[in-house]
């Protein structure tokens, strides 16, 4: 049956198709399906009338480059440090788990920047940047990144568009305790390929250059230093998407979890089952946004994905009515563990729309300077 029901904070009426009651697991524990758009338009169009000089915060940082490239010099000054290291050594791992994964979970984000134009006015300075960035990464990702994250923050749920959303399989086969962990220690691997099994992009030359440039520094890179030095940049870029405090971020971002899930509770509304609503994208205020570009502000950035990192505390503070009532994240830590131990906590918990194109659509193009 259809039914709706109003989210607490807004006018907005959110509608949904529930199963009934006695349905399979598999039925009764799928995503959160809604027919309507995502909240971040709306709430963006609110705070903008409510706060003119939200405004003024637009635009990119150009002092972001500096940081970059500092820490891009960091892990090439670790990998060259441990030329000679063995692979298979505690002091290989441990240097890679606490310098190398912060160190590229902070590269990861920074190219996150890049990929909304935010360090360098034009967009084509930023693509050429992101290359750049892309070395202590390993493999070429940088440009094939962007256009997915464009989809992702254009069409938040889509079921093809938006390729952060775990597919259906994933959500049948890795929602069980061995799965949970299997996923939050291979997340990097799983939003690496996903994509490509779901919506694929225009090859452009942007891709060839990211391919090539990466293929030359790691061909000089081995020649010079070594396949030993040349893993630590592998390896550092398998921990950053793992069990690492960092990568909390991907799971907290936009799973339901915990209290916010309630699948199993639906509220009587007009004498219908439904279930509430929950919410699509969670901010985290802690001290590990320091280390990477402030991502934790991701209801604030998905409200304005065109104001930079350095910005976004300050826009929480200019609308602290849109924002200190929303469902926050207390500790990336802590969601790795909720998630993982934690029997309400699936695959299934995020909010999907029926997709608008077949699954396996190319995209040709898009726009150029979108942030």
């Amino acid at each position: 049956m259809d039914a709706s029901i109003k989210h607490r904070n807004s006018e907005k009426t959110y509608t949904f198709v529930t199963p009934a009651a006695d349905s399979s697991i598999e039925v009764l524990n799928e995503f959160y399906w809604t027919n309507d758009a995502e909240p971040h338009v709306l709430r963006r169009k609110q705070i903008l009338e409510a706060h003119p000089e939200v405004r003024k915060l637009t635009g990119y940082e150009p002092k972001t480059k500096w940081y970059v490239m500092l820490v891009v010099l960091l892990q090439c000054s670790v990998a060259i440090y441990l030329r000679n290291t063995p692979f298979l050594s505690w002091k290989f791992f441990i240097l890679a788990y606490v310098i190398g994964a912060t160190a590229n979970q902070a590269i990861f984000l920074a190219i996150h920047e890049l990929s909304h134009n935010l360090l360098f006015k034009k967009p084509f300075h930023n693509k050429i940047f992101a290359i750049f960035t892309n070395v202590p990464i390993g493999i070429p990702y940088s440009a094939s990144f962007q256009p997915y994250h464009q989809l992702h923050h254009k069409f938040m749920g889509d079921e093809y568009l938006d390729t952060d959303l775990p597919t259906k399989w994933e959500g049948i086969i890795l929602s069980n305790l061995l799965g949970k962990v299997f996923f939050a220690t291979c997340q990097i691997f799983f939003y690496a390929l996903r994509p490509m099994f779901i919506t694929q992009i225009k090859f452009t030359y942007i891709h060839l250059l990211n391919i090539l440039g990466q293929a030359v520094f790691d061909y000089f890179w081995i020649k010079f230093f070594g396949t030993t030095s040349f893993m630590y940049f592998i390896l550092s870029s398998f921990l950053a998407g793992s069990l690492h405090p960092c990568a909390g971020h991907f799971i907290a971002e936009h799973y339901v979890l915990n209290e916010n899930n309630r699948p199993k509770n639906p509220e009587i509304v007009n004498g219908s089952n439904v279930i509430p609503v929950p919410a699509e994208t969670y901010s985290y205020y802690g001290s590990l946004n320091r280390l990477t570009w402030n991502v934790g502000y991701h209801n604030e950035h998905h409200d304005f994905p065109y104001i930079a990192w350095t910005k976004l505390p300050q826009l929480k503070a200019m609308a602290p009515e849109f924002y200190d009532t929303l469902p926050q994240v207390k500790s990336w830590c802590g969601v790795i563990w909720w998630f993982v131990f934690n029997d309400v906590n699936l695959l299934w918990n995020r909010v999907k729309r029926q997709g608008k194109i077949k699954q396996g659509h190319k995209i040709e193009k898009l726009d150029e300077n979108q942030n």
